[in-house]
């Protein structure tokens, strides 16, 4: 008999997308990956560490140059106090939440998602024998609600997953949003586990507030953050988690039975990257804010209403408000098999009453592909006209 947990469970969306993406030849706005931002000088780093340096395991916790370096740059960043007995170094920052969930949820806890959600979150917190309790962001501000939080706590939650700057709206949430979320879980005695992947990816001038920042949060948060999302190599799998050493400690044990150890030659280049100063932020920030300035204006003038977006890979289209009768699903199985571009409907990312006249683009995108989806978006519009 096979886990019926998994057996039912869909082909995540991104997955589906970018294979269907293959499959018609479409031009892949759908799934998370930039197609330019990498620094060059990190390639050259890992490509010689894999020459010179260790092909054998690294530490489970990491390299201790890495751990290193992870805690300098949120010290330097964001004026943490932490040092390398705060970091465990893990294969991409979704084995980091795993390793996190794992160390905190038991049979019968609840953890509250704030919707639309990454998709990994629920699947995890189920596997731990954990209950999700949704609550919902409602567009087009997907604002934090405090009094939707406190009314969602009982007394089995255990935990809030915190995905801040949020996928996959695009929002960054304000420091008063961040204060509510903090009262509750400080009131509650709640662990905060801190999605903060996006935090380098900050356009127009933002700001970000890292939630181990706020007063009584650093001894109950599990941050994860990703060397994939600020480097732009979603492909090196190398993200980490920073909490209290004791706390950081538990997840590593979580940590050590999932993948154990990532590549040693991608770890070192990070260390490198992360090391090597911060020059490269303001350029990468600067050409993404343009790939999304260019996208929004195409939409917009192929008419679509393009919501805001601050931050992350991702901005969001209203179809009702665009004029399109469609739902979420109808539009993107339509737009990908007809039209040849793949985008990602925004009711895949929550399990109940999700809205389901949005859909998500990718627009970390060169501006040839930017063009190229944009003419297919427009295309995509001509049969809901």
């Amino acid at each position: 008999m096979m886990n019926p947990l998994y057996e039912q469970m869909p082909v995540s969306v991104f997955e589906r997308m970018s294979l269907a993406a293959a499959r018609y030849g479409a031009v892949n706005l759908g799934q998370g990956f930039p197609d330019f931002g990498w620094p060059p000088e990190i390639l050259d780093a890992a490509a010689a560490a894999l020459v010179d340096g260790s092909n054998q395991y690294a530490p489970s916790r990491g390299l201790p140059a890495l751990r290193a370096a992870v805690a300098a740059h949120y010290s330097r960043h964001h004026g943490l106090s932490i040092d390398a007995e705060h970091i465990c170094v893990t294969s991409g920052a979704t084995e980091a939440l795993a390793a996190a969930i794992l160390a905190v949820v038991e049979p019968g806890d609840e953890v509250i998602v704030m919707t639309p959600a990454y998709d990994a979150y629920a699947p995890l917190i189920r596997r731990a024998g954990g209950t999700v309790v949704e609550v919902a962001l409602t567009p087009p501000g997907w604002a934090v609600d405090r009094h939707a939080l406190e009314a969602a706590v009982s007394e089995r939650t255990r935990a809030i997953i915190v995905n801040n700057p949020h996928n996959p709206t695009g929002r960054l949430f304000d420091r008063a949003e961040l204060e509510a979320i903090a009262a509750v879980a400080r009131d509650h005695e709640l662990v905060v586990i801190a999605d903060e992947v996006w935090e380098h990816i900050l356009l127009d001038g933002q700001q970000f507030t890292p939630i181990a920042s706020l007063p009584g949060m650093a001894e109950r948060t599990i941050k994860c953050g990703s060397a994939g999302k600020i480097f732009s190599l979603t492909g090196w799998k190398i993200g980490w988690l920073v909490a209290a050493p004791e706390l950081a400690a538990v997840a590593a044990r979580a940590h050590q039975f999932l993948t154990f150890a990532s590549a040693p030659n991608l770890q070192a280049a990070v260390a490198y990257g992360l090391t090597d100063g911060d020059a490269w932020i303001g350029p990468m920030r600067e050409r993404f804010a343009r790939a999304r300035d260019a996208m929004t204006a195409g939409l917009r003038h192929a008419g679509y209403v393009v919501l805001p977006s601050a931050s992350t890979y991702f901005l969001c289209i209203d179809l009702a408000a665009s004029g399109i009768d469609a739902t979420d699903a109808q539009f993107a199985a339509r737009a990908i098999e007809e039209a040849g571009v793949a985008v990602v409907p925004l009711s895949a990312f929550s399990d109940a009453g999700a809205p389901r006249h949005l859909v998500r683009l990718c627009f970390a995108k060169k501006q040839e592909t930017i063009e190229v989806g944009v003419a297919a978006m427009a295309k995509a519009r001509e049969y809901w006209a």
